[in-house]
């Protein structure tokens, strides 16, 4: 949407668009968002900025042009492109006593804020395509909030709370797209060890995604910066465990699909390589794979595509898809055989798991 935001630069989005698809890359993930600041597509509550809105309409057009799906997440944890601190801070402005930034799961005129965010993007009307938002097929699924955390309240109800009142709220608005929550993965107190470091987190991967308007469930991996003091083979171990743990989980547990919705390791990063890149990588797809033909994994997004001349974006985890690389030759054959397995699976078909857990799958078009 920033780039789209551009006349000049909307061939980028294009691009981007165009070498996935060649690739087999068939969905894409990115924001719904931008508050406050220069150019912001929300500039303050309820007030929006209709270039950049126009820009969202164009980053959706041509996803359904080139036959890809999106996943748009609607609000930031952090502060990038503005995030829950500049909810919190358009209360401040409006007389609200804010303790912190993690009122944004519980302040009313917060959570009224973003509700009415909420509304306003799923009533849209694409000035390109005619189609309102929460009509167009080529939306997937909505992300209620990109990695949401909330150390005020390391008991987890809170979140907990806000996921089931703004599920509740979007989905009486549009019932028929699925619904995420954007979580990467943590566990709550009960399953706690299962986390990098054994360390507690504000949210909780079973109880979050057990609420009944969540659809299907994410995992986020970033080893080389939850785990940054451990060597390679550490980091890789703990993502074997963490991949495992969460498949088994999904199918056994939750009884819904899950999307491993980031993942990536920095060159940024001491002692890189792309030999350990690629092993990242090979790891998340093997297991991936193994799952997607008769389980519950559905896919991998790595983070992230960027094409050439948008520099600004690259944070080290970044991929060119036209730029010859063997990490590039892993996401192609990758999507290839995901996407031979979408085309020759039935419709409705009762799969028995190795471990013995039978699934009944229904696969919607």
């Amino acid at each position: 949407m920033d780039v789209a935001s551009k006349p000049c630069q909307r061939s980028k989005v294009t691009s981007a668009f165009r070498e996935a698809i060649s690739r087999s890359l068939v969905i894409a993930r990115t924001w719904a968002f931008s508050d406050g600041g220069s150019n912001a597509l929300q500039s303050s509550p309820g007030v929006y900025n209709e270039n950049m809105f126009k820009a969202l309409d164009f980053v959706i057009s041509e996803g359904g042009k080139f036959g890809v799906k999106l996943i748009l997440s609607l609000v930031n944890n952090f502060n990038d492109y503005g995030g829950k601190g500049q909810y919190v801070q358009w209360a401040r402005e409006r007389g609200q006593k804010m303790q912190n930034e993690d009122s944004f799961f519980t302040n009313p005129m917060v959570k009224g804020f973003f509700k009415n965010h909420i509304k306003t993007v799923l009533t849209r009307r694409n000035t390109i395509t005619g189609v309102m938002y929460k009509d167009d097929p080529t939306i997937m699924a909505w992300e209620l909030m990109n990695e949401p955390r909330c150390p005020a309240d390391v008991s987890g109800a809170t979140v907990q709370n806000w996921i089931s009142e703004m599920a509740c709220y979007l989905k009486s608005i549009d019932a028929n797209h699925l619904l995420e929550v954007g979580l990467e993965g943590f566990y709550g107190a009960s399953s706690f060890q299962k986390n990098p470091n054994n360390s507690p987190h504000e949210t909780d991967f079973i109880a979050n995604n057990q609420i009944r308007e969540v659809d299907f469930a994410t995992v986020h991996s970033y080893p080389d910066q939850w785990l940054p003091n451990r060597n390679n083979v550490a980091q890789l171990e703990f993502l074997q465990q963490w991949i495992y743990d969460h498949i088994v989980d999904a199918q056994e547990v939750l009884k819904k699909p899950v999307i491993f919705a980031e993942f990536g390791k920095s060159w940024k990063q001491p002692g890189y390589n792309v030999s350990q890149k690629n092993q990242l990588y090979n790891m998340v797809y093997t297991w991936i794979y193994r799952s997607a033909s008769g389980g519950v994994a559905s896919g991998g997004l790595f983070w992230q595509q960027l094409v050439e001349g948008m520099d600004s974006y690259k944070d080290g985890y970044e991929v060119i898809l036209t730029e010859p690389s063997s990490t590039v030759r892993l996401i192609t054959q990758q999507a290839k055989k995901l996407r031979a397995l979408v085309e020759d699976f039935p419709k409705n078909k009762k799969i028995k798991i190795k471990n013995g857990y039978k699934h009944n799958l229904v696969y919607k078009q």
